[in-house]
């Protein structure tokens, strides 16, 4: 199959853009001539826009769907790979009368798809969430086979490294992902102080005071709060520069890492098996418990599998990264 004018609806969320990279660069690497156009919502398309696998971004505003389709019927695109599993994602291709519709048969959108690829079952490919979408091409025919090495990675914008300890102790999912903002601060502040480097604090408007209730801890410990006021393309930049990231899992977590910053994770409720950042710059800290992973939005207990996890491990796992002894 050959195609030149390419629609690729792009997951909703930060982590699973991230996550999806690998399958994007797979397209343009099959199709190096075609036009590849990206569609996706306002808050991810700042990381698509700096990629070179995409020609455009759209972005998607469902106040304004009607319009969308009919741009994207003049746009006459031959083929449309949904990487978002929603019906809405096939409703629209089939409505801007895309001839090749490949996406996963799931969320009752099969009759919406020229190609309706069975969704992997456990144990088909590996549990990475990478490979899901990686698979989609395969199962697809657009390629042969998963790549050898399909670590995630960011294009790294023009920016130097610095004496920066990044943090971002937020979660969009549930607290349930977050470590405690008390221990986040007690770590940073060991790696800043052996480095002689400043403190940056990272999150959206909403955990804002949550970043302020970590720099107070700080106190006078040089440290920028950029909680609520940065574009997704500003963070980028920012956490380039940074020579460490401390992280919950979380979208900052995966942008970090694919921009291949040392980052340190801290993992409870998730599973980093499935959702963990890749390469050897990144190291997971996770405290072995019963109930983990357990997927949950809230602890409905005592958030043990966090309050386990001390600030003297995360820094040393941060000063190893380093190449220091803690």
């Amino acid at each position: 199959m050959e195609f030149t004018n390419i629609l690729i609806r792009a997951t909703n969320w930060v982590g699973d853009a991230v996550m999806c990279l690998p399958a994007l660069a797979a397209v343009r690497e099959r199709f190096p001539h075609a036009r590849i156009t990206i569609l996706a919502k306002p808050w991810v398309a700042g990381l698509y826009q700096r990629e070179p696998f995409a020609d455009e971004v759209i972005l998607y505003d469902p106040k304004k769907r009607r319009e969308l389709v009919r741009d994207l019927r003049r746009r006459r695109f031959d083929c449309a790979i949904l990487l978002q599993n929603a019906l809405e994602a096939a409703l629209i291709a089939f409505l801007a009368r895309i001839p090749t519709r490949i996406g996963y048969n799931r969320d009752a959108r099969g009759f919406l798809l020229t190609q309706s690829i069975p969704v992997p079952r456990p144990g088909d490919i590996p549990r990475h969430e990478r490979f899901y979408y990686l698979e989609l091409l395969r199962r697809a025919g657009i390629v042969d086979r998963l790549p050898e090495s399909s670590l995630i990675r960011l294009t790294p914008p023009p920016v130097e490294r610095g004496r920066v300890v990044g943090v971002s102790p937020g979660a969009a999912y549930g607290t349930a992902k977050r470590w405690l903002p008390e221990r986040f601060a007690e770590a940073a502040l060991r790696i800043a102080r052996q480095r002689n480097a400043s403190i940056a604090l990272f999150g959206s408007s909403d955990e804002r005071a949550l970043c302020e209730e970590i720099g107070a801890i700080l106190g006078d410990h040089p440290h920028e709060n950029y909680a609520g006021r940065t574009t997704l393309s500003e963070f980028i930049e920012l956490a380039a520069a940074c020579e460490v990231f401390l992280t919950n899992d979380s979208g900052a977590m995966h942008i970090a890492s694919a921009l291949g910053v040392p980052t340190v994770a801290i993992f409870g409720a998730t599973d980093d098996v499935g959702t963990g950042p890749t390469g050897s710059n990144a190291r997971i800290v996770r405290q072995k418990v019963d109930c983990s992973p357990c997927l949950l939005r809230e602890c409905p207990i005592d958030h043990r599998c966090m309050k386990l996890v001390t600030a003297d491990r995360v820094a040393a796992e941060a000063m190893a990264l380093l190449g220091e002894n803690h």
